[in-house]
């Protein structure tokens, strides 16, 4: 350990809290079976190959990190010196070799993102910056760190790109409708990496209170006298489960046009891993390593998201995911209970005794 609290070895600079590091560790340790089955499906969406094939030699890349460089701070020992220690420390808990630029941009909306096609670049907001504590940031820093392991940043630029594209072309009704197949499957793909890489923050902040904490500020802001965990997670249980078919489908619509989930869903999906037997092998050194990639079943691999999204529709008490599961299981009766789930769309049944074209004369 140095005079200043830290520990140093090379480029790596640890703070002083221990933290478990895992070398070698392999993204499928941490990766969220969703967001491995929704790649897939997005690989697979017809004219993706070429669509990606293309813009990866087009997108501006250079032009985008000029750009950066030129209107940003760059993280640096000398410019916001405490993000990058943060920085150095998540690439060294995660064994993430060559240490991805940051940057800190005038923004005051809290947000972070790692885009880059060749080498990832992270980007936090200075916004963000104001909002969280050390802690909390340090899971924000590992998060965009995961993203990077993953080799998340290309689709994530892609992202970026087809949206802005989308809105410059929305007046060609063919070709908008081509773009936003690919814009609708790659947000849903995004909206699951984002669920891998939260486990990598708290991977690499190993407090999953800091990681709450986070949410939490990012859905409310810096209020946390005003805010409770157990409130804020009890939020996630009543959208899950509260409500009839009805908000079912407008879940669904409300959730389409986002890059993020939604907070309270996040919260809830971090805890449940936090607490699994598969977060505590981990923390025990017991994850797989990049050396053992090359191996792995892609059909293990396709059985265990499909394991995945069967127990979680299970377990959810979502109206129309139990709608499902009982479909699944023959239950009787189904036209009926989709009706009833959906009385609210329509007018009110005259009352008894009433004329059926209307009232009193």
């Amino acid at each position: 350990m140095s005079d200043d609290g830290h520990q140093h070895t090379g480029h790596e600079r640890v703070p002083s809290r221990q933290r478990r590091r895992f070398p070698e560790i392999s993204t499928r340790a941490y990766e969220h079976p969703a967001d491995r089955s929704a790649l897939v499906a997005l690989r697979k969406l017809s004219g993706f190959d070429t669509v990606f094939k293309a813009l990866s030699g087009l997108l501006p890349e250079r032009s985008l990190r000029l750009l950066f460089l030129s209107d940003s701070v760059r993280v640096s020992e000398r410019q916001f010196s405490h993000l990058h220690d943060m920085l150095l420390d998540a690439c060294y808990i995660l064994d993430l070799d060559k240490v991805p630029p940051m940057y800190v941009t005038q923004d005051p909306q809290p947000n972070a993102m790692c885009i880059g096609l060749d080498e990832p670049i992270i980007v936090v907001s200075t916004g963000l910056v104001e909002l969280l504590d050390e802690e909390e940031m340090r899971t924000v820093v590992g998060h965009e760190v995961g993203h990077a392991l993953s080799g998340h940043s290309v689709y994530r630029t892609i992202l970026l790109f087809l949206t802005s594209l989308a809105l410059k072309v929305a007046w060609i009704p063919l070709g908008n409708l081509a773009i936003m197949a690919i814009v609708t499957a790659l947000r849903e793909w995004f909206r699951k990496s984002e669920l891998s890489a939260d486990r990598a923050g708290l991977l690499v902040g190993q407090d999953v209170r800091a990681s709450m904490r986070g949410l939490m500020k990012i859905a409310g802001g810096n209020h946390l006298h005003e805010m409770n965990v157990d409130a804020f997670l009890e939020q996630a249980e009543e959208y899950d489960s509260g409500g009839d078919l009805r908000d079912s489908v407008l879940k669904i619509l409300n959730v389409l046009p986002r890059s993020h989930p939604f907070t309270t869903v996040r919260a809830a999906e971090l805890k449940k891993w936090a607490e699994s037997r598969d977060y505590q092998r981990i923390m025990d050194g017991h994850y797989p390593r990049r050396g053992e990639d090359g191996d792995a079943s892609v059909s293990d691999s396709f059985r265990e998201s499909a394991a995945s999204y069967a127990s979680d529709v299970k377990a959810s008490k979502d109206p129309l995911m139990k709608l499902v599961t009982d479909l699944a299981g023959g239950a009787g009766d189904l036209g009926g209970r989709v009706r009833r789930g959906f009385d609210g769309f329509r007018s009110p049944p005259p009352a008894k005794g009433d004329a059926p074209g209307g009232g009193e004369e």
